[in-house]
């Protein structure tokens, strides 16, 4: 006999340990772009609004996307599933040839930069939020997760980048896109 245990979130493991690689992966994203604007010259009160800024913005823009998915699951229901994987698959494949195809350019997270780079950063969550509505998934766990670790990642990032050079910006986000990507194959078969 299996005893379900009643949560706050009520959600399997499996759920929840998916959406926490999810999370990782998207912030992986901040954390790359993070790294570079850290060997600028920033103050530990700029990293703090700065991270607090693009966490706020993973939340707000996967919750926009959490809505449609779920407007759209709601009336699309045969096809959300297959919706939910390609959109991962082409999300995670975008971040992983964007990588290549970057060029450097300097960034000033202040101001109206500041709200272009978190909006930037961002972009990707709100798809990746589009796609877990068509799946179903628990909307509060994930935009909060989203958010939380972005933040910690920018955080981390930017620390990092005022100590060191380019060493881990170009593979961090490979390794967000790969995962992406991972997971949308996961939904598809």
């Amino acid at each position: 006999m299996h005893v379900q245990r009643r949560g706050l979130f009520n959600l399997a493991l499996g759920d929840f340990i998916s959406i926490v690689f999810m999370a990782f992966a998207l912030g992986m994203d901040a954390f790359s772009v993070g790294l570079g604007i850290g060997m600028q010259a920033i103050r530990l009160k700029r990293i703090f609004i700065i991270g607090l800024t693009v966490g706020i913005f993973h939340i707000v823009m996967p919750f926009i996307g959490l809505i449609l998915g779920t407007y759209i699951s709601h009336n699309i229901e045969g096809i959300a599933i297959l919706a939910a994987g390609l959109l991962l698959c082409g999300i995670g494949l975008q971040m992983i040839i964007h990588t290549f195809l970057k060029k450097d350019s300097p960034l000033a997270p202040v101001g109206f930069g500041l709200f272009v780079f978190a909006f930037t950063v961002s972009l990707d969550s709100f798809s990746v939020g589009l796609s877990l509505g068509l799946s179903g998934v628990e909307t509060v766990l994930a935009i909060i997760l989203f958010g939380l670790f972005s933040t910690i990642l920018t955080w981390t990032a930017l620390l990092i980048g005022r100590r060191t050079h380019h060493l881990l910006g170009t593979y961090s986000e490979i390794l967000g896109g790969c995962i992406l990507f991972g997971f949308g194959l996961n939904i598809l078969f």
